[in-house]
């Protein structure tokens, strides 16, 4: 079984955002990096920011801490004040090779999750964000995709087939392992449908920003759709780009 993955949860710490219900125990075997942010105006520095709201914003970072580590995940916190949150989000995930990052929304238990999968690129990461945070537990996983134009029946099984073989090795059981593969015009709808029968989603990004998922769909726009979880599985990345100053 592979070891915990890092998964990158960012919290807008300041303005009302909190761990939702069903996340702690979705994360139970993670190693988080709970990131709390607050955007201030570019008028206004973020030395000031911080000497006015840390105090509050560390005890709401360590209340969120308290909950993650009592379902059982490992927790760094670290706390931003920046003028660009996603830039924040983007680099800190860089800075501690998080292999995913977590759009937070409610679930109930999570019984079965949805892993969208567009191709051969960025198995590796898929694979350890899969079995590290569901090996261990009696979920279902779905792995699906949408076919596109010109791949056959048989690519589509050979590529499914073979990222469940490598979840079957890193503990999963493969009666655990379900394959779905649909052929359509609109893959960003299909997907959003296929969630609606799962607990959370497992996806991958297309370029370096975690804004943008594959087939162009953003990561906001799946959550708000699927109204659960997302996991946005990250490519991997050699900008040595620090975050900002913590």
């Amino acid at each position: 079984m592979q070891d915990s993955p890092t998964v990158l949860v960012p919290i807008r710490v300041l303005e009302g955002e909190s761990i939702p219900e069903g996340v702690p125990e979705l994360l139970s075997n993670a190693h988080v990096v709970l990131l709390g942010y607050h955007v201030v105006p570019d008028q206004t520095s973020t030395d000031q920011a911080r000497s006015q709201f840390e105090d509050q914003a560390v005890r709401r970072l360590d209340d969120f801490t308290s909950m993650l580590e009592h379902a059982g995940a490992t927790v760094e916190s670290h706390l931003v004040f920046t003028h660009d949150g996603q830039q924040t989000i983007d680099r800190t995930s860089e800075k501690y090779d998080c292999l995913a990052v977590l759009i937070p929304n409610a679930t109930r238990p999570i019984e079965t999750v949805l892993v969208a999968v567009r191709g051969i690129v960025g198995t590796d990461r898929f694979v350890h964000v899969v079995s590290g945070l569901f090996a261990a537990s009696d979920v279902g996983v779905t792995l699906y995709h949408v076919a596109g134009t010109g791949e056959t029946e048989a690519d589509a099984e050979t590529l499914l087939d073979g990222i469940a073989s490598r979840l079957s090795e890193e503990g999963l059981r493969s009666d655990s392992i379900d394959i779905e593969i649909e052929r359509g015009k609109n893959p960003r709808a299909m997907i959003v449908d296929a969630a609606s029968d799962h607990d959370a989603v497992v996806m991958g990004e297309s370029d370096p920003s975690v804004t943008t998922l594959l087939f162009g769909m953003s990561a906001d726009q799946v959550a708000k759709q699927f109204l659960g979880p997302v996991l946005v599985v990250q490519q991997a990345t050699s900008d040595d780009d620090e975050p900002d100053s913590e």
